[in-house]
């Protein structure tokens, strides 16, 4: 069983996982599930104002916080391996300008509501220091770190596309205040990049959020893992909590679940899971 003081007030899920159609139904899913807080993908606010335009004053009415929000870059593509390398985050040229456009306007979102921090993917970071993709990959990212920090909001890169080695390496050599990692051990299972306990250990004074899920490494070498319902994976959870506790600092603790039909009852029992109850 993990820890049981981990305690309720710093857990949350993210608003994806829940695949609401409107700000009406992300707000029933979370008073059934019982959690306190989101992390409130941001992009349909400003994109399907007709069905999310009014879910930051639900949820206030509802008191339910906001954990943080999340920036989806333009184009991604999940599909493979090969096309979130070629398509994710901040790395494509061709996608560059209309990410930096939505980030803006994300921005002045967060801003505007004082949700103090925003994630995103920044695509795959070459591990070679020396490949000039590095640099052109850091230099957009402090480009988005600065147009954040302009409305007071922090970013954090979440985890499982690179290494935790390269991952420090970059941020490094990104020096921004305003950045850190949300740490999702499940991503590092999925990309195959190595240990997510080791991983948050030695990323630990970068950690500002981490995403509760869990998953199966692949078998096959080049294709995906497979993501499974909290406590069904290769994350151990007593040894990772344990590190989340170690860090020090006030972390939530956000669950995300993206397979499966029946999210709410896989997230229901993430919950029971990470409270040890």
């Amino acid at each position: 069983m993990t820890n049981p003081n981990l305690p309720i007030a710093c857990l949350g899920v993210c608003s994806w996982s829940l695949r609401p159609t409107d700000g009406a139904a992300l707000v029933s899913s979370l008073q059934r599930i019982g959690l306190p807080k989101v992390q409130l993908a941001l992009g349909p606010v400003l994109e399907r104002p007709e069905a999310f335009g009014d879910v930051l004053v639900r949820l206030k009415d509802a008191g339910i916080g906001v954990a943080s929000g999340m920036l989806e870059s333009v184009g991604e593509d999940y599909s493979t391996l090969e096309t979130i390398k070629a398509t994710g985050g901040v790395r494509p040229d061709a996608h560059w300008p209309a990410t930096r456009d939505r980030a803006e306007r994300v921005a002045d979102l967060a801003g505007t509501h004082g949700i103090e921090l925003v994630t995103l993917h920044a695509g795959f970071i070459p591990h070679a220091a020396s490949d000039p993709v590095r640099s052109v990959v850091l230099d957009r990212l402090r480009t988005l770190a600065d147009v954040f920090a302009e409305r007071n909001v922090r970013v954090g890169l979440e985890t499982g596309q690179e290494s935790a080695t390269t991952l420090l390496e970059a941020l490094h050599a990104l020096d921004h205040p305003s950045v850190g990692v949300n740490f999702d051990p499940a991503n590092m299972i999925l990309y195959d990049m190595g240990d997510p306990v080791e991983a948050i250990r030695m990323l630990a004074d970068q950690v500002v959020q981490v995403h509760a899920k869990d998953a199966i490494k692949t078998s096959e070498p080049g294709t995906w893992g497979a993501e499974v319902p909290l406590g069904r994976g290769e994350v151990d959870w007593d040894a990772f909590i344990a590190e989340v506790h170690s860090i020090g600092r006030p972390i939530d603790v956000v669950i995300e679940r993206e397979a499966g039909e029946d999210r709410e009852t896989d997230i229901l029992v993430a919950k029971r899971r990470l409270r040890g109850s």
